[in-house]
């Protein structure tokens, strides 16, 4: 079995440094050869809060959950790219452990070429051809034109290494006799949420990969924090009928939130027991606000603080679903018990479905898991369950979805009600533009405009692609015509 570099995840990892035996809280390190040695945990500054003080600023360890490292094939940790995974981890104001897990990964996809290929990776010769750098972006672009990996994807991983060997030489542990790159700078024009423009000085260099954005307004998706498509409304049917008849609570719950709300897998699965505990009973009542976002307990993407708008029957479902002894019996398993600021969703055995950004960012000592709960069994449930249910009830060999597809779905849902009301003359364009863009919480107008336009788009991109195709019909029978005479 050849054996190749990969990652490993720590559940628990903290920082030391060798010491003497009469050091401050000194512990002993016995080896299997009857040596020793002693060591003691490295501090750094940070904030805790204490109720009478507030934040205040002490010396604590280094010390983190899920933490990655990178192993060469002899199964040996490579020194120089753990310390710059270190030394990036230490320098973060706020550790996002997903970051540097995705810096690990592409760290090994380099180690393990390096290995494969028995590439010296800090040898630079004069034929730039033969360094390293430009080997591997070499290897790199064949696997996009193989299509082994995507463009985006090679991008990253070329620019973690940019940054590596940068680090490398910053710290004077690299000093090449040749060039890694060629380096060059250069000003590219951007534009802002409010349609200004401005300039962003950004170096570049000769081994990096470029992508190229084709954002094409005509296809059958939506740009919006990833390819999103819209499902029909027949589909949306289809998704909702596949969850009732497999009879799964939490999963059929948390897909209603989602089309209901717009909200993203990270928000709906990090709700928590106090935010659904109140009795709403107020028949002049329709909807109910969930402030989101920091200091909620809520996760949103980058942090964003929002307002959720669920209708009062949703929240009123999911008030039930809160008290009901299922629930009850999986917040009993779970750590932390049947607290107000419990998950609201848990699994059979009491685990969250995503752990939120601060239950992973504070230690744990008893950590035993080796990756973050992220999602991964709804998703599991939609590939698994419910589109081969779907396939098989409705004969849509070709049907699937992805969980995220369901805010584009309520964002579609959301513009083509408020469209209607435009048709009417009840509401202006911009007034349904702007509803719009408060309820799917769009920093920018031109993402909702990718809704508004949506429709229009992709009926005239059928219409033509209809029309095309009678016109080859019509071409062919002539042509057939002529030949048969």
């Amino acid at each position: 079995m050849i054996k190749r570099a990969k990652k490993l995840t720590l559940s628990t990892f903290v920082q030391t440094e060798v010491t003497t035996e009469d050091a401050d809280r000194a512990s002993r390190v016995q080896l299997a050869n009857g040596s020793e040695y002693f060591i003691t945990p490295v501090e750094q500054l940070d904030f805790e809060y204490d109720e009478v003080l507030g934040a205040i600023q002490v010396a604590l360890p280094v010390r983190f959950n899920l933490y990655p490292i990178v192993m060469d094939s002899k199964n040996v940790p490579w020194a120089e790219a753990n310390i710059f995974l270190l030394s990036k981890i230490k320098n973060s104001l706020k550790v996002v452990m997903s970051t540097y897990t995705s810096l690990a990964s592409d760290l090994v996809a380099y180690r393990q070429f390096l290995d494969e290929s028995e590439i010296n990776w800090i040898d630079f010769p004069k034929n730039k051809l033969n360094r390293p750098t430009y080997r591997y972006r070499a290897y790199l672009k064949m696997l996009i034109e193989t299509d082994e990996v995507a463009v985006t994807t090679a991008r990253r991983r070329m620019g973690s290494i940019i940054a590596f060997y940068r680090w490398l030489h910053a710290e004077g542990v690299l000093i090449p006799e040749f060039p890694m790159w060629k380096e060059s700078d250069h000003y590219i024009e951007l534009k802002n949420q409010y349609g200004g423009h401005y300039s962003k000085h950004v170096k570049s260099t000769d081994i990096s990969i470029k992508s190229i954005n084709s954002n094409n307004p005509y296809a059958d998706e939506i740009d919006d924090g990833g390819q999103l498509r819209p499902l029909s409304i027949k589909e949306q049917k289809w998704v909702l009928e596949a969850l009732l008849s497999l009879a799964n609570t939490e999963m059929t719950l948390i897909h209603l939130c989602s089309l209901l709300t717009g909200a993203r897998i990270q928000t709906i699965l990090t709700f928590r027991l106090h935010h659904v505990f109140t009795e709403i009973d107020n028949p002049n009542l329709f909807e109910v606000r969930i402030p989101v976002g920091p200091k909620t307990g809520i996760d949103t993407k980058n942090d964003k603080k929002i307002v959720l708008h669920l209708p009062l029957w949703f929240y009123q479902k999911l008030h039930t679903y809160a008290l009901s002894q299922r629930a009850q019996k999986r917040r009993q398993k779970a750590v932390n018990g049947d607290s107000e600021d419990q998950y609201l969703f848990l699994s059979t055995r009491g685990a969250p479905f995503y752990q939120s950004k601060e239950d992973l960012h504070r230690f744990n000592k008893d950590f035993s898991l080796h990756h973050a709960k992220t999602g991964q069994a709804v998703r599991q449930f939609i590939t698994e369950k419910v589109v081969p249910f779907i396939r098989q009830r409705f004969d849509a060999p070709n049907f699937n979805y992805k969980f995220h597809d369901l805010r584009a779905s309520y964002g579609m849902n959301l513009t083509d009600a408020q469209l209607e009301l435009v048709s009417h003359g009840e509401r202006s364009l911009h007034e349904a533009r702007e509803f719009v863009k408060i309820r799917m919480c769009h920093e920018s107008s031109a993402t909702t405009d990718l809704y508004l336009q949506y429709r229009s788009n992709l009926k005239l991109v059928r219409s033509i692609a209809t029309e095309y195709d009678q016109h080859l019909v019509r071409l062919a029978q002539t042509e057939l015509e002529v030949d048969r005479s």
